[in-house]
């Protein structure tokens, strides 16, 4: 019998929040369980959430509710509770699903349970961030950290070439593998009556083309491109229907850009489909799947719609194709809408060809989530052997300053856990509580002077060189506002937004 592994999976997002990465989360999480593997899911907490339905344990760290600004809780990297825990049930691999935040915490751990840190590379966030931080020196700032956070990692995937290649742009220069993620939903389309269980209350008229998009709906997701194409086909007297489904900041924009367009009797906006059955359902309704983003790094809803044998559209060189012929198992257009509106046009004159390139993605474009957790499985196995084997990164000033907050958190868990088995013993009564008391009360006085003295030691060490480096960024960026005060009032405008939000 193969021996359990302990797997601690760590995201920014999850269920009740949802999107592609967050769904990866959970496929992980089940399909690990499934393999009899011990896994815990570690995520900021969300008003409301409610994890109990989950196969496995999902430990919740403190968070910032920004979901009105982000779309997403901000989380707080440090959580004593989270590290006691892990530290007693035994950790084999932290695998981070997202470079920022939760490899923060990831770092802080490592040293905690001693167990090497994956992370995958899913999304471009230079773009995210671009989106989140004003002024560029702040931005350029903010992707040096991303990238020496991830530079952090034992080992990093990514989820196609074409986000490998984003991660080069960024200044990332160690080694990385290629590992895709799955689909969820069988291969194969339902029946008819079970289509029209889910979809009949929509205005679908049988017989008129229906095209999909499912996402976040974010102008960066190539929707104007869908939406300026689609006036087109209206102006030529094609008779269609157009469904988004999903959820986003720029909702309320994109409808507004419908209703100007002439097209709102044409669009449907049926929201976000948490129910995999239901979103399998819209995929076999749809006739053709729009999705010209250059934004997804895998593109995880091709390959939904290729499971249902739905033939998507996609921007030739983008992510999204990496794996796309095209006109057999796609159809790859330039990136504006002449050209999605060509495409269009053309495929609607002969829907044989829609059937037989849908059936061709089916076959070749299909992952099930089963075989890419087992195969990443098997990696984790290569990457806890070399990590014992004592192939480990140099540590840096960084690294030690991650490794003493994961040690104030251990031992700030292990107070907690004292004070929780005290408090226990005191309800319950017993002889033996005083001598608890005292024994408790020494240990941790003891620990906690070792700890404070260990602290000050690794700061009086790197005090030099941390004090140099502060006055030479200070210096750098004294300079910079000298060169341009009007750039640098608005990055400091910027960034007193940026404290405003997270502090």
């Amino acid at each position: 019998m193969r021996e359990k592994t302990g797997i601690c999976l760590l995201n920014d997002s999850f269920p009740p929040l949802i999107d592609g990465v967050a769904n990866a989360v959970v496929n992980y999480a089940q399909r690990l369980t499934e393999r009899g593997d011990a896994v815990t899911v570690a995520t900021p907490a969300v008003p409301g959430a409610d994890d109990s339905a989950f196969p496995f344990p999902v430990l919740r760290y403190p968070s910032f509710d920004t979901r009105k600004k982000l779309g997403y809780v901000s989380g707080r990297p440090f959580s004593p509770e989270l590290a006691a825990r892990l530290q007693k049930e035994g950790v084999g691999v932290l695998h981070t699903h997202c470079p920022i935040v939760s490899t923060f915490l990831a770092r802080e751990l490592r040293d905690v349970v001693d167990a090497p840190i994956v992370l995958t590379y899913h999304t471009k966030f230079d773009i995210d961030i671009a989106k989140a931080v004003r002024g560029k020196l702040l931005q350029e700032s903010a992707i040096h950290a991303l990238v020496q956070n991830i530079s952090a990692c034992d080992e990093v995937w990514t989820v196609s070439h074409g986000a490998g290649e984003n991660l080069r742009s960024l200044g990332y220069q160690g080694d990385y593998l290629v590992m895709p993620n799955g689909v969820d939903l069988p291969r194969g389309r339902l029946a008819p009556e079970e289509i029209r269980a889910v979809t009949g209350g929509f205005d679908l008229p049988d017989g008129v083309p229906c095209f999909l998009f499912v996402g976040r709906l974010m102008w960066y997701k190539g929707i104007r491109i869908i939406l300026d194409a689609l006036a087109s086909l209206r102006d030529q007297g094609q008779p269609f229907r157009m469904v988004f489904l999903g959820g986003g900041v720029d909702e309320p924009d994109i409808r507004k850009y419908t209703e100007e367009l002439g097209l709102t009797d044409r669009c449907l906006f049926p929201g976000s489909v948490r129910d995999r059955q239901a979103l399998r359902t819209w995929y076999c309704r749809a006739d053709l799947f729009l999705f010209p983003s250059t934004f997804d790094t895998n593109g995880l809803v091709v390959r939904e719609a290729a499971a249902c044998g739905l033939p998507s559209v996609l921007i030739r060189g983008s992510c999204a194709a990496e794996d796309v012929t095209d006109g057999v198992t796609g159809f790859l257009i330039e990136e504006n809408a002449p050209s999605m509106a060509a495409c269009l046009t053309e495929l609607l004159r002969t829907p044989e060809k829609l059937r037989s390139v849908g059936k061709a993605a089916e076959e070749g474009l299909y992952l099930s989530w089963a075989d890419a957790v087992d195969h990443a499985a098997a990696r984790y196995e290569t990457v806890m052997e070399r990590y014992r084997s004592g192939q480990r990164r140099k540590p840096t000033l960084p690294d030690e300053m991650f490794r003493s907050v994961g040690e104030l958190m251990a031992l700030s868990g292990q107070i907690s856990a004292f004070g929780e088995e005290l408090s226990q013993e005191l309800r319950c009564g017993g002889s033996e509580v005083a001598n608890k008391m005292r024994t408790g009360y020494e240990e941790t006085k003891e620990k906690l002077v070792s700890g404070g003295e260990e602290f000050a030691r690794k700061l009086r060490e790197n005090q030099a060189e941390t004090k140099e480096k502060f006055l030479a960024t200070g210096e750098e960026l004294a300079r910079k506002m000298r060169e341009n005060q009007a750039e640098s009032r608005e990055r400091w405008d910027s960034f007193c937004q940026m404290l405003d939000r997270y502090l």
